[in-house]
């Protein structure tokens, strides 16, 4: 007799992992995830086993947040060195893989003099032979560029790394996942699955329309040992049920950090989707995955950051995405993976590229690329774009991290923009030094007085300011602050009321309210809805 069909339940989290490490961007191109495992994963591995107490103690320090410890109590010293063990074994070839990239680098700063490469292509490594072409920039500095697309082929994309490990939540809690792995522990089931899984669309599909366990069961290949608890996370219970909208105006919906869902009767566009679960106890109010639309027609990313891209966010929505828009790159550096590639590589197969001021119509929309500065430690990265979109003639700007460094640029993209109705910009306007993010890629450590002025900075009061003098919104909005209790697990941000981004944008948020333009920094929800032809906006 068939089983009755179930519904996955609302607080069901889908961590993917690469190695047992959550996964991010650079965990999925094969250069930069070689990277990460020899400058991240088995330095703080190693530094847990040699004294575990350190790390247990440096957790419970705020200063400390964010930093390469490892949450786990400091009792799981042998499963550390367990994962270390599989590490070196499982993936020799990209810790080889590193070591190469470093070889390479060390080449050309020694013998790279300004005279013609070729002699030195003899040299290269020989497992990056035929990877990388040697170049020199208009300063005679040498670098190389990597065939991003080769790697994907060859056996350094390493797909059985990939996994998904299923939970349920009840709070927001979780440790920082750059610095601690998921080892086994009571009530999370670890599928050995590749992200590019069909499985993972179909699960995910569960939570709004029910299916047979049995069938999801053996699409994800459960054995008998796990069945039990693989049942605990379905339910008869329908969840509530989405309200899509029906109405004449523009809805715009803030689901906290950067992510905002504008919707008419006609069309949805989610930029930078990182989104909250529902189903547990809850100290801020928050729009979750169950308030985003059947289909959503277009997806927007506006840098490669892992609190822009969140394959736990995305995978999931993977089945629901007409589009996903990402800003284009062939630089072939190997800070800057390509985002196409990435993604196509893990199951998304509708991949649009754009770049600076290029425009995407359809409907009554378009969505054009602006150019995105700053906030990348001075690293040349391209793979980062504003975003302008406009409603019938409402026009919203999408300014995510960038830093206003030079007005000049704005004022250029204002000649073509010319005003728009709102603005986001974020104005997290501390950020981590550059060594937090891109230590692992680089060869050769940067002096700590070098690195703590190449941060990732947003926006300060100053530089806001002179945006909205530029673009002369009516209303401007903070956001993208990383404050929201559901992002501490990958932003490790927690502010006080003297933190220096908030000092900051506060001086912004006065400073627009006296010129008359509606402003606020975003917290946890919001519901605003505006005309097509600008004839105001209505608060809910």
């Amino acid at each position: 007799m068939k089983e009755k069909l179930m519904y996955l339940m609302p607080n069901v989290v889908m961590e993917p992992l690469f190695d047992r490490w959550y996964a991010w961007s650079h965990l999925v191109s094969p250069a930069t995830a070689a990277m990460n495992i020899t400058g991240r994963h088995l330095r703080i591995m190693n530094s847990y086993i040699q004294a575990s107490h350190i790390h247990a103690a440096a957790v419970k320090n705020p200063k400390m947040r964010g930093g390469p410890f490892m949450d786990l109590g400091g009792g799981k010293v042998e499963d550390v060195k367990a994962l270390r063990d599989h590490t070196l074994s499982e993936h020799a070839d990209l810790v080889a893989l590193s070591e190469a990239f470093k070889e390479l680098d060390r080449l050309l700063l020694s013998k790279a003099k300004g005279f013609t490469l070729q002699p030195l292509y003899k040299e290269i490594p020989e497992i990056l032979k035929g990877y990388v072409e040697l170049v020199y920039d208009l300063n005679n500095h040498p670098s190389y560029r990597i065939f991003e697309s080769l790697l994907y082929s060859s056996p350094y994309y390493k797909t059985g790394a990939q996994s998904v490990a299923i939970s349920i939540t009840n709070n927001d809690e979780r440790p920082f996942v750059l610095s601690t792995p998921r080892l086994n522990e009571p009530g999370v089931l670890h599928l050995n699955i590749p992200f590019a899984d069909k499985a993972i669309d179909k699960l995910a599909m569960m939570k709004r329309t029910p299916g047979d366990v049995d069938e999801i069961a053996g699409m994800l290949g459960i054995g008998e040992e796990d069945r039990a608890l693989f049942n605990t996370f379905f339910t008869e219970t329908p969840p509530k049920p989405y309200q899509p909208y029906t109405g004449n105006k523009v809805r715009m919906r803030y689901f906290g950090h950067a992510c905002i869902l504008v919707e008419t009767k006609d069309i949805s566009i989610l930029i930078d989707p990182v989104v909250s679960y529902y189903g547990y106890p809850q100290e801020v109010d928050r729009f979750s995955d169950m308030d985003l639309p059947e289909h959503i027609d277009y997806v927007l990313i506006t840098h490669n950051h892992q609190d822009h891209i969140l394959f736990e966010t995305l995978l999931p929505l993977r089945h629901r995405i007409g589009n996903l828009v990402v800003p284009r790159t062939s630089s072939g550096a190997l800070q800057d993976p390509n985002l196409r590639l990435m993604f196509n590589s893990i199951g998304f197969h509708n991949v649009i590229e754009i770049e600076d001021m290029q425009t995407i119509k359809f409907h009554d929309c378009s969505i054009t690329g602006l150019p995105f500065i700053g906030e990348h430690g001075d690293l040349n990265i391209q793979t980062k774009i504003c975003h302008h979109v406009k409603v019938g003639n409402f026009t919203m700007l999408f300014m995510a991290d960038s830093c206003n460094v030079s007005s000049e640029l704005y004022k250029h993209i204002h000649q073509k923009t010319g005003d728009v109705d709102v603005v986001f910009l974020g104005m997290e306007c501390e950020g981590a030094p550059l060594s937090w993010l891109y230590g692992p890629l680089m060869t050769e450590e940067l002096s700590r007085d070098r690195d703590q002025t190449r941060r990732f900075a947003g926006s300060d009061f100053e530089q806001g300011r002179a945006l909205a003098e530029i673009f002369n919104p009516h209303e401007m909005y903070v956001y993208a602050m990383g404050q929201e209790p559901w992002l501490e697990f990958i932003s490790s941000i927690k502010y006080t009321p003297e933190s220096h981004p908030i000092v900051q944008s506060n001086k912004l948020v006065e400073y627009c309210t006296g010129r008359g333009i509606i402003t606020e920094r975003l917290f946890g929800e919001k519901e605003i809805l505006y005309s097509k032809v600008k004839e105001g906006a209505e608060l809910s």
